[in-house]
């Protein structure tokens, strides 16, 4: 029997009202921080408890990870949802994004190299996918979300309340076209390059986009990675054929930019490789759609003939390790071995008959500045009857030199150090 179901006018009245008034309020918090007025937030943050039966199950999960003799893994802190990260560079307080709504602020203030409070950053803001966070040298905090950028000046002095200063550097929806958004591959990454400028890691929504959708995804750096001015203006496609990246950094030598890729799913256990790539200048093609990963051909264009000064990867990962966040590591607590190389947080796979993956990878490098061996780092978060006990996200580096590890699983973040001789 097929039943109707009649719905008030006034209660779909009263839902678009509702709807309408949430966006706008959160527009005008924004506004009133721009102009430096309060929002009414609420002054309480909410904070993660540090201790109890979550950190002591943390703690006891870190003993099944293997390292380099000397290397210790600790926990840092308990942080819900960790994704991205960047390290203040006054004040050493570590800003964690989100795939969701919250980004979080952790403070060592007694410098134990353990954190002693977790609270919510910003809670005035309302933010969509804030997962790609970074600094600017002269302490700005930009956060790429979505399908927006914000910028918040001396966040790592001010995050102590639900009011903090801030900026639109791409406002809400202007990011990439409206009609695009999507939840798949949505999650950015930032840096700040040595011209000073913003770049931003995008990801198309697809696996493989089909071909009516190239265009506008190469005019809006949907299948590569954008550089603008910090303001937002001049903005431009860096580079192109990239799939999904989700962490990039600069190589502080020679300045050239470092970034993983994720690859093409779907085409097996073990193939297409997952990629850590080179871009030397402007406008370089890394391949993608033509090729899934590494020189591999995808089924969708293994007619078209793509570009001919196609980049290859500098190295081919294990397929569908899925590596996100990577840093060049520029402490000197680690041995010399590691100083200059490039370490990268590998997610684990997801679809993989045997999943692989959830450890930490390190690339050298040789004279020329190109990729030299790639090596295990940590691992142990995989066990043997394929359960997860956690998945690294992203790496990053304290004013000490030690190593921290985001966790977006288990809702943490490690902290890697060096003990030996």
């Amino acid at each position: 029997m097929n039943a109707k179901i009649r719905v008030s006018p006034i209660a779909v009245g009263m839902v678009c009202f509702a709807l309408a008034y949430g966006v706008h309020a959160a527009e005008n918090n924004v506004n009133k921080l721009l102009n430096m007025e309060v929002t009414g937030t609420s002054l309480d943050l909410e904070s993660v408890p540090q201790t109890g039966a979550k950190q002591e199950a943390l703690a006891r999960n870190l003993e099944h990870v293997k390292l380099p003799d000397g290397f210790k893994i600790s926990l840092y802190a308990v942080v819900p949802d960790a994704r991205h990260m960047a390290v203040g560079p006054s004040t050493g307080v570590v800003f964690v994004g989100t795939r969701k709504t919250k980004m979080w602020a952790v403070t060592d203030s007694a410098k134990t190299r353990v954190a002693d409070s977790v609270t919510r950053f910003a809670p005035s803001v309302t933010m969509k996918v804030p997962n790609g966070v970074c600094f600017s040298r002269d302490g700005i905090l930009y956060s790429v979300e979505h399908n927006r950028v914000m910028a918040y000046p001396a966040a790592e002095f001010f995050y102590g309340g639900p009011d903090v200063a801030a900026d639109v550097v791409v406002p809400q929806g202007e990011l990439i076209p409206v009609a695009e958004e999507s939840f798949n591959h949505g999650a950015r990454t930032c840096r700040i390059g040595p011209d000073n400028k913003l770049y931003i890691t995008m990801g198309n929504p697809f696996n493989v986009p089909p071909k009516e959708k190239i265009e506008v995804y190469n005019k809006y750096g949907m299948m590569g990675i954008l550089r603008m001015d910090r303001d937002g203006k001049n903005r431009e496609v860096y580079a192109y054929g990239v799939r999904n990246s989700v962490g990039q950094d600069f190589n502080p030598k020679d300045g050239t930019l470092w970034f993983t890729d994720n690859q093409v799913d779907g085409m097996g256990d073990d193939t297409p490789p997952g990629e850590l790539n080179r871009a030397t200048k402007m406008g370089q093609n890394f391949g993608f759609p033509y090729y899934g990963g590494g020189d591999v051909r995808t089924v969708e264009y293994k007619d078209a003939e793509p570009p001919a000064d196609v980049v290859f990867p500098q190295v081919e990962m294990a397929p569908h390790a899925a590596d996100l966040g990577m840093t060049f590591y520029t402490g000197k607590m680690f041995p010399a071995k590691y100083q200059g190389g490039i370490f990268v947080a590998e997610h684990g796979s997801w679809n993989r008959t045997t999943p692989i993956g959830a450890r930490i990878m390190f690339t050298n490098l040789k004279e020329d500045g190109t990729a030299d061996k790639t090596e295990v780092f940590a691992d142990g978060w995989l066990t043997s009857n394929n359960e997860y006990l956690g998945r690294p996200v992203d790496v990053a580096m304290l004013p000490d030199g030690s190593l921290l590890v985001s966790d977006d699983y288990a809702g943490a973040i490690y902290r890697i150090s060096y003990e030996g001789k």
